[in-house]
Protein backbone atom coordinates (compact mmCIF):
# COMPACT_ATOMS: atom_id res chain seq x y z
CA UNK A 1 0.00 0.00 0.00
CA UNK A 2 1.31 3.51 -0.91
CA UNK A 3 2.78 5.74 1.86
CA UNK A 4 2.05 9.17 1.26
CA UNK A 5 0.29 12.35 2.74
CA UNK A 6 -3.51 13.09 3.14
CA UNK A 7 -3.89 15.63 1.09
CA UNK A 8 -7.93 16.40 2.66
CA UNK A 9 -9.84 14.80 4.99
CA UNK A 10 -13.43 15.16 6.66
CA UNK A 11 -12.73 15.54 9.80
CA UNK A 12 -16.62 14.72 11.06
CA UNK A 13 -16.22 11.13 8.92
CA UNK A 14 -13.03 10.40 10.40
CA UNK A 15 -14.29 10.67 13.87
CA UNK A 16 -17.61 9.00 12.72
CA UNK A 17 -15.48 5.84 11.79
CA UNK A 18 -12.94 5.73 14.66
CA UNK A 19 -15.94 5.80 16.80
CA UNK A 20 -17.60 3.02 15.17
CA UNK A 21 -14.33 1.04 15.24
CA UNK A 22 -13.98 1.69 18.72
CA UNK A 23 -17.52 0.34 19.44
CA UNK A 24 -17.28 -2.71 17.39
CA UNK A 25 -13.99 -3.57 17.96
CA UNK A 26 -13.25 -3.39 14.55
CA UNK A 27 -15.24 -3.49 11.20
CA UNK A 28 -14.88 -5.09 7.79
CA UNK A 29 -13.20 -3.32 4.83
CA UNK A 30 -17.10 -3.08 3.16
CA UNK A 31 -18.17 -1.27 6.25
CA UNK A 32 -15.89 1.37 6.20
CA UNK A 33 -15.96 1.59 2.34
CA UNK A 34 -19.87 1.99 3.10
CA UNK A 35 -19.17 4.95 5.23
CA UNK A 36 -16.49 6.77 2.96
CA UNK A 37 -18.12 7.13 -0.39
CA UNK A 38 -22.19 6.78 1.22
CA UNK A 39 -22.56 7.96 4.94
CA UNK A 40 -26.06 10.11 4.56
CA UNK A 41 -23.78 13.50 5.59
CA UNK A 42 -20.69 13.03 4.74
CA UNK A 43 -19.80 10.16 2.52
CA UNK A 44 -17.76 10.92 -0.99
CA UNK A 45 -20.85 10.58 -3.27
CA UNK A 46 -23.53 12.72 -0.91
CA UNK A 47 -22.17 15.93 -0.10
CA UNK A 48 -21.32 18.64 -2.65
CA UNK A 49 -18.65 18.49 -4.72
CA UNK A 50 -17.01 18.28 -8.20
CA UNK A 51 -16.26 14.50 -8.45
CA UNK A 52 -16.52 14.04 -12.90
CA UNK A 53 -14.49 16.42 -15.53
CA UNK A 54 -11.57 18.53 -15.39
CA UNK A 55 -12.01 19.63 -12.05
CA UNK A 56 -13.56 16.80 -10.37
CA UNK A 57 -11.58 13.26 -9.33
CA UNK A 58 -12.07 11.49 -12.72
CA UNK A 59 -13.39 11.45 -16.44
CA UNK A 60 -15.68 8.81 -17.49
CA UNK A 61 -17.03 7.47 -21.01
CA UNK A 62 -20.03 9.96 -21.30
CA UNK A 63 -17.60 13.34 -20.52
CA UNK A 64 -15.21 12.27 -22.94
CA UNK A 65 -17.40 12.98 -26.54
CA UNK A 66 -21.42 13.22 -27.07
CA UNK A 67 -20.48 9.88 -29.16
CA UNK A 68 -20.88 7.91 -26.80
CA UNK A 69 -24.07 8.61 -25.72
CA UNK A 70 -25.24 8.87 -29.53
CA UNK A 71 -24.41 5.25 -30.24
CA UNK A 72 -26.03 4.07 -27.24
CA UNK A 73 -28.66 5.79 -27.93
CA UNK A 74 -28.62 4.03 -31.23
CA UNK A 75 -28.56 0.87 -29.23
CA UNK A 76 -31.49 1.70 -27.24
CA UNK A 77 -33.69 2.35 -30.01
CA UNK A 78 -33.06 -1.17 -31.67
CA UNK A 79 -34.21 -2.70 -28.29
CA UNK A 80 -37.11 -0.78 -28.52
CA UNK A 81 -37.64 -2.38 -32.16
CA UNK A 82 -37.18 -5.61 -30.61
CA UNK A 83 -40.16 -4.66 -28.15
CA UNK A 84 -42.59 -4.14 -30.67
CA UNK A 85 -42.18 -0.42 -30.15
CA UNK A 86 -44.40 0.31 -27.14
CA UNK A 87 -44.02 2.23 -23.85
CA UNK A 88 -40.32 2.20 -23.22
CA UNK A 89 -38.75 3.13 -19.94
CA UNK A 90 -35.22 3.30 -19.70
CA UNK A 91 -33.84 2.88 -16.00
CA UNK A 92 -30.41 4.79 -15.40
CA UNK A 93 -28.72 4.20 -11.88
CA UNK A 94 -25.93 6.41 -10.92
CA UNK A 95 -26.05 9.08 -13.90
CA UNK A 96 -23.89 11.31 -12.30
CA UNK A 97 -24.39 14.67 -13.21
CA UNK A 98 -26.53 13.59 -15.99
CA UNK A 99 -24.42 14.10 -19.11
CA UNK A 100 -24.97 10.35 -20.32
CA UNK A 101 -29.00 10.64 -20.37
CA UNK A 102 -28.72 14.21 -21.51
CA UNK A 103 -26.56 12.99 -24.91
CA UNK A 104 -28.84 9.96 -25.48
CA UNK A 105 -31.70 11.72 -24.80
CA UNK A 106 -30.89 14.55 -27.18
CA UNK A 107 -29.76 11.75 -29.67
CA UNK A 108 -33.44 9.91 -29.24
CA UNK A 109 -34.93 13.11 -29.80
CA UNK A 110 -33.62 14.27 -32.87
CA UNK A 111 -33.01 11.11 -34.76
CA UNK A 112 -35.79 8.58 -33.54
CA UNK A 113 -38.77 10.82 -32.77
CA UNK A 114 -41.47 8.08 -32.50
CA UNK A 115 -39.09 6.43 -29.99
CA UNK A 116 -39.22 9.58 -27.80
CA UNK A 117 -42.91 9.74 -27.55
CA UNK A 118 -43.03 6.66 -26.23
CA UNK A 119 -40.06 7.08 -23.73
CA UNK A 120 -39.67 6.85 -19.95
CA UNK A 121 -36.41 7.59 -18.39
CA UNK A 122 -36.05 6.70 -15.01
CA UNK A 123 -33.18 7.96 -13.30
CA UNK A 124 -32.39 6.13 -9.77
CA UNK A 125 -30.12 8.42 -7.29
CA UNK A 126 -29.09 8.37 -4.26
CA UNK A 127 -27.25 11.52 -3.80
CA UNK A 128 -28.71 14.51 -3.01
CA UNK A 129 -25.95 16.95 -5.32
CA UNK A 130 -25.85 14.65 -8.56
CA UNK A 131 -29.82 14.84 -8.35
CA UNK A 132 -29.95 18.58 -8.65
CA UNK A 133 -26.92 18.58 -10.95
CA UNK A 134 -29.39 16.03 -12.97
CA UNK A 135 -32.04 17.67 -13.21
CA UNK A 136 -30.63 20.93 -14.15
CA UNK A 137 -28.78 19.75 -17.01
CA UNK A 138 -31.52 17.56 -18.06
CA UNK A 139 -34.58 20.45 -18.27
CA UNK A 140 -35.47 20.44 -21.51
CA UNK A 141 -36.56 16.64 -21.37
CA UNK A 142 -38.02 16.97 -18.18
CA UNK A 143 -41.46 15.79 -19.77
CA UNK A 144 -40.09 12.56 -20.18
CA UNK A 145 -38.05 12.39 -17.09
CA UNK A 146 -38.76 10.47 -13.65
CA UNK A 147 -36.43 10.39 -10.44
CA UNK A 148 -36.83 7.72 -8.18
CA UNK A 149 -35.60 5.40 -5.69
CA UNK A 150 -34.72 1.94 -6.20
CA UNK A 151 -37.17 0.10 -4.48
CA UNK A 152 -39.45 2.54 -6.23
CA UNK A 153 -39.30 1.25 -9.60
CA UNK A 154 -42.05 -0.64 -10.55
CA UNK A 155 -42.12 -3.54 -12.96
CA UNK A 156 -41.03 -2.18 -16.47
CA UNK A 157 -40.36 -2.96 -20.19
CA UNK A 158 -37.77 -1.32 -21.56
CA UNK A 159 -33.72 -0.80 -20.75
CA UNK A 160 -31.89 -1.06 -16.96
CA UNK A 161 -28.46 1.13 -17.87
CA UNK A 162 -25.57 1.77 -15.67
CA UNK A 163 -22.22 2.85 -16.73
CA UNK A 164 -19.43 2.75 -13.97
CA UNK A 165 -21.95 2.50 -11.48
CA UNK A 166 -20.91 -1.55 -10.32
CA UNK A 167 -17.61 -0.48 -9.52
CA UNK A 168 -18.24 2.02 -7.00
CA UNK A 169 -20.46 -1.18 -5.23
CA UNK A 170 -18.60 -1.64 -1.80
CA UNK A 171 -16.39 -4.91 -1.18
CA UNK A 172 -15.01 -6.72 1.01
CA UNK A 173 -11.07 -7.79 1.12
CA UNK A 174 -9.72 -11.18 1.54
CA UNK A 175 -6.41 -12.52 1.49
CA UNK A 176 -5.72 -16.30 1.45
CA UNK A 177 -2.40 -17.32 3.96
CA UNK A 178 -1.78 -20.92 5.11
CA UNK A 179 -4.34 -22.46 2.40
CA UNK A 180 -7.17 -20.27 4.30
CA UNK A 181 -9.02 -17.23 3.57
CA UNK A 182 -8.76 -14.24 6.03
CA UNK A 183 -11.07 -11.23 5.49
CA UNK A 184 -9.73 -7.85 5.93
CA UNK A 185 -10.70 -5.63 9.09
CA UNK A 186 -10.38 -2.42 9.66
CA UNK A 187 -8.68 -0.65 13.12
CA UNK A 188 -7.78 2.23 14.95
CA UNK A 189 -4.12 2.25 14.97
CA UNK A 190 -1.61 5.07 16.35
CA UNK A 191 -1.27 6.75 13.58
CA UNK A 192 -4.72 6.56 11.92
CA UNK A 193 -6.83 3.75 10.71
CA UNK A 194 -4.97 0.51 9.82
CA UNK A 195 -5.85 -3.78 8.87
CA UNK A 196 -6.26 -6.80 10.39
CA UNK A 197 -6.63 -9.98 8.96
CA UNK A 198 -9.33 -12.20 10.55
CA UNK A 199 -10.95 -16.05 10.04
CA UNK A 200 -13.10 -17.55 9.44
CA UNK A 201 -14.72 -15.35 6.20
CA UNK A 202 -18.32 -15.49 5.87
CA UNK A 203 -20.38 -18.00 4.59
CA UNK A 204 -21.25 -15.15 2.02
CA UNK A 205 -17.73 -14.76 0.97
CA UNK A 206 -17.08 -18.34 0.72
CA UNK A 207 -20.00 -19.18 -1.15
CA UNK A 208 -19.07 -16.46 -3.28
CA UNK A 209 -16.09 -18.37 -4.44
CA UNK A 210 -17.24 -21.58 -4.27
CA UNK A 211 -20.30 -20.55 -6.91
CA UNK A 212 -17.59 -18.96 -9.03
CA UNK A 213 -14.99 -22.01 -9.61
CA UNK A 214 -12.17 -19.67 -8.57
CA UNK A 215 -10.47 -18.29 -5.47
CA UNK A 216 -7.58 -16.15 -4.93
CA UNK A 217 -4.10 -18.07 -4.68
CA UNK A 218 -1.52 -17.89 -1.92
CA UNK A 219 -0.57 -14.45 -0.33
CA UNK A 220 -3.05 -13.00 -3.13
CA UNK A 221 -5.50 -10.12 -2.00
CA UNK A 222 -8.69 -9.87 -3.73
CA UNK A 223 -12.03 -8.23 -3.40
CA UNK A 224 -15.61 -9.77 -3.13
CA UNK A 225 -18.64 -7.80 -4.37
CA UNK A 226 -21.33 -9.37 -2.51
CA UNK A 227 -23.42 -6.45 -3.26
CA UNK A 228 -23.22 -6.99 -6.73
CA UNK A 229 -25.01 -10.24 -6.77
CA UNK A 230 -27.88 -9.19 -4.66
CA UNK A 231 -28.28 -5.89 -7.24
CA UNK A 232 -28.50 -8.49 -10.27
CA UNK A 233 -31.32 -10.27 -8.73
CA UNK A 234 -33.14 -6.79 -8.07
CA UNK A 235 -32.81 -5.60 -11.54
CA UNK A 236 -33.96 -9.14 -12.83
CA UNK A 237 -37.37 -8.94 -10.95
CA UNK A 238 -37.86 -5.61 -11.96
CA UNK A 239 -37.30 -6.10 -15.47
CA UNK A 240 -40.92 -7.44 -17.64
CA UNK A 241 -39.27 -7.94 -20.46
CA UNK A 242 -36.35 -5.84 -21.86
CA UNK A 243 -32.32 -5.60 -21.39
CA UNK A 244 -29.65 -4.58 -18.99
CA UNK A 245 -26.72 -2.97 -20.16
CA UNK A 246 -24.13 -2.94 -17.48
CA UNK A 247 -20.82 -0.89 -19.16
CA UNK A 248 -17.53 -0.32 -16.49
CA UNK A 249 -14.32 -1.91 -16.09
CA UNK A 250 -13.18 -5.35 -15.33
CA UNK A 251 -12.66 -9.20 -16.29
CA UNK A 252 -14.50 -12.19 -16.16
CA UNK A 253 -13.76 -14.15 -12.75
CA UNK A 254 -10.77 -16.05 -13.96
CA UNK A 255 -8.55 -13.34 -15.06
CA UNK A 256 -10.07 -11.11 -11.54
CA UNK A 257 -8.82 -13.60 -9.67
CA UNK A 258 -5.69 -14.67 -11.66
CA UNK A 259 -2.32 -15.50 -9.91
CA UNK A 260 -0.58 -12.67 -11.08
CA UNK A 261 -2.77 -10.12 -9.69
CA UNK A 262 -1.54 -10.48 -6.63
CA UNK A 263 -2.88 -7.30 -4.95
CA UNK A 264 -6.07 -7.12 -6.16
CA UNK A 265 -7.57 -3.98 -8.05
CA UNK A 266 -9.03 -1.63 -4.92
CA UNK A 267 -7.90 2.03 -6.13
CA UNK A 268 -8.86 5.45 -5.45
CA UNK A 269 -9.41 8.43 -6.95
CA UNK A 270 -8.70 12.02 -6.10
CA UNK A 271 -7.70 14.69 -8.28
CA UNK A 272 -7.07 12.62 -11.63
CA UNK A 273 -4.59 11.16 -9.39
CA UNK A 274 -4.63 6.95 -8.87
CA UNK A 275 -3.32 5.22 -5.22
CA UNK A 276 -3.88 2.47 -3.48
CA UNK A 277 -4.29 3.54 0.23
CA UNK A 278 -7.73 4.02 1.01
CA UNK A 279 -6.76 5.25 4.61
CA UNK A 280 -6.05 8.76 3.25
CA UNK A 281 -8.34 11.36 1.98
CA UNK A 282 -11.19 10.10 3.84
CA UNK A 283 -14.30 11.21 2.78
CA UNK A 284 -12.49 12.90 -0.07
CA UNK A 285 -11.72 10.78 -2.55
CA UNK A 286 -13.48 7.68 -4.78
CA UNK A 287 -12.67 4.00 -4.05
CA UNK A 288 -13.49 1.72 -6.40
CA UNK A 289 -12.83 -1.87 -7.52
CA UNK A 290 -12.38 -3.70 -11.16
CA UNK A 291 -15.63 -5.59 -11.76
CA UNK A 292 -16.68 -9.05 -11.66
CA UNK A 293 -18.05 -10.32 -14.96
CA UNK A 294 -18.65 -13.55 -14.74
CA UNK A 295 -20.46 -13.26 -11.03
CA UNK A 296 -23.47 -10.62 -12.81
CA UNK A 297 -23.83 -13.13 -15.60
CA UNK A 298 -24.37 -16.53 -13.22
CA UNK A 299 -26.79 -14.65 -10.78
CA UNK A 300 -28.60 -13.31 -14.07
CA UNK A 301 -28.96 -15.86 -15.27
CA UNK A 302 -30.65 -17.59 -12.16
CA UNK A 303 -32.82 -14.98 -12.44
CA UNK A 304 -34.17 -15.50 -16.30
CA UNK A 305 -31.40 -12.78 -17.93
CA UNK A 306 -29.48 -14.39 -20.52
CA UNK A 307 -25.97 -13.02 -22.02
CA UNK A 308 -26.68 -11.35 -25.39
CA UNK A 309 -23.35 -10.11 -25.74
CA UNK A 310 -20.00 -9.59 -23.89
CA UNK A 311 -17.09 -7.59 -24.93
CA UNK A 312 -14.61 -4.44 -24.85
CA UNK A 313 -15.86 -1.24 -25.15
CA UNK A 314 -14.01 -0.82 -28.41
CA UNK A 315 -15.71 -3.35 -29.93
CA UNK A 316 -19.31 -2.02 -28.69
CA UNK A 317 -18.78 1.40 -29.58
CA UNK A 318 -17.04 0.61 -33.27
CA UNK A 319 -20.08 -2.69 -33.93
CA UNK A 320 -22.51 0.50 -33.73
CA UNK A 321 -20.93 2.59 -35.57
CA UNK A 322 -17.90 4.36 -34.22
CA UNK A 323 -16.36 4.49 -36.96
CA UNK A 324 -18.63 6.08 -39.38
CA UNK A 325 -20.15 8.56 -36.94
CA UNK A 326 -16.08 9.38 -36.35
CA UNK A 327 -15.87 10.47 -40.33
CA UNK A 328 -19.04 12.31 -40.01
CA UNK A 329 -17.96 14.86 -37.49
CA UNK A 330 -14.72 15.13 -39.47
CA UNK A 331 -16.39 16.13 -42.18
CA UNK A 332 -18.19 18.54 -40.26
CA UNK A 333 -15.14 20.00 -39.16
CA UNK A 334 -13.45 22.85 -41.59
CA UNK A 335 -10.63 23.85 -38.76
CA UNK A 336 -7.67 20.87 -39.26
CA UNK A 337 -6.45 21.45 -36.06
CA UNK A 338 -10.02 21.29 -34.34
CA UNK A 339 -10.18 18.16 -36.49
CA UNK A 340 -7.13 16.65 -35.02
CA UNK A 341 -7.96 17.37 -31.39
CA UNK A 342 -11.09 15.45 -32.72
CA UNK A 343 -9.62 12.54 -33.56
CA UNK A 344 -7.23 12.36 -30.27
CA UNK A 345 -10.39 12.87 -27.83
CA UNK A 346 -12.61 9.93 -29.55
CA UNK A 347 -9.33 8.02 -29.34
CA UNK A 348 -9.94 7.80 -25.67
CA UNK A 349 -13.01 5.80 -25.76
CA UNK A 350 -11.47 2.93 -28.25
CA UNK A 351 -7.89 2.77 -27.53
CA UNK A 352 -6.97 -0.39 -25.60
CA UNK A 353 -3.73 1.17 -24.04
CA UNK A 354 -3.95 4.34 -21.54
CA UNK A 355 -7.49 4.60 -23.43
CA UNK A 356 -10.90 2.96 -22.08
CA UNK A 357 -11.54 0.63 -25.18
CA UNK A 358 -10.31 -2.31 -23.47
CA UNK A 359 -10.43 -2.45 -20.01
CA UNK A 360 -14.20 -1.31 -20.04
CA UNK A 361 -16.55 -3.87 -20.60
CA UNK A 362 -20.05 -4.27 -21.92
CA UNK A 363 -22.28 -6.81 -20.99
CA UNK A 364 -25.78 -6.84 -22.43
CA UNK A 365 -28.26 -9.47 -21.00
CA UNK A 366 -32.45 -9.84 -22.15
CA UNK A 367 -35.33 -11.31 -20.65
CA UNK A 368 -38.02 -12.36 -22.21
CA UNK A 369 -36.62 -11.29 -25.72
CA UNK A 370 -34.77 -14.58 -27.04
CA UNK A 371 -31.62 -14.01 -28.89
CA UNK A 372 -31.67 -11.12 -31.27
CA UNK A 373 -28.90 -9.89 -33.06
CA UNK A 374 -27.66 -6.72 -31.64
CA UNK A 375 -26.45 -3.90 -33.63
CA UNK A 376 -23.82 -3.59 -31.51
CA UNK A 377 -22.63 -7.46 -32.47
CA UNK A 378 -21.35 -6.24 -35.77
CA UNK A 379 -17.65 -6.99 -35.88
CA UNK A 380 -14.70 -4.94 -37.48
CA UNK A 381 -14.63 -7.04 -40.32
CA UNK A 382 -17.94 -5.78 -41.49
CA UNK A 383 -16.98 -2.42 -41.02
CA UNK A 384 -16.57 -0.90 -44.67
CA UNK A 385 -13.27 -0.22 -46.33
CA UNK A 386 -14.58 3.07 -47.17
CA UNK A 387 -15.37 4.25 -43.54
CA UNK A 388 -11.71 3.27 -42.56
CA UNK A 389 -10.11 5.17 -45.54
CA UNK A 390 -11.86 8.19 -44.91
CA UNK A 391 -11.23 7.92 -41.03
CA UNK A 392 -7.30 7.91 -41.38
Amino acid sequence: MTDSLACEDNADLHAFIHQQIEKKGGIPFSEYMEYCLYHPQFGYYMGSRQRIGTHGDFFTSSTVHRLFGGLLAKQLHQMWQLLAEGPFTIVEQGAGDGFLALDILDTIKREYPDFYAKLCYQLIEISPDNRRRQQQNLAEHQTCLQWCRFEEVTPFDGCFLSNELVDAFTVSIVEKHDGVLQEVYVVNGDNGFGEELRTPVSEQIQYHFDKLGVAPVEGNRAEVCLYAAQWIRSVAEKLRRGFVLTIDYGYPAAELYAPFRRQGTLLCYYHHTANDNPYQNIGCQDLTSHVDFTLLQQWGEEQGLDCLYFGEQYRFLMGLGFIEELVKLQAAETDERKACALRMTLKNLILPDGGMGETFKVLVQGKGVATPVLLCQRSIQEISLESLALSS
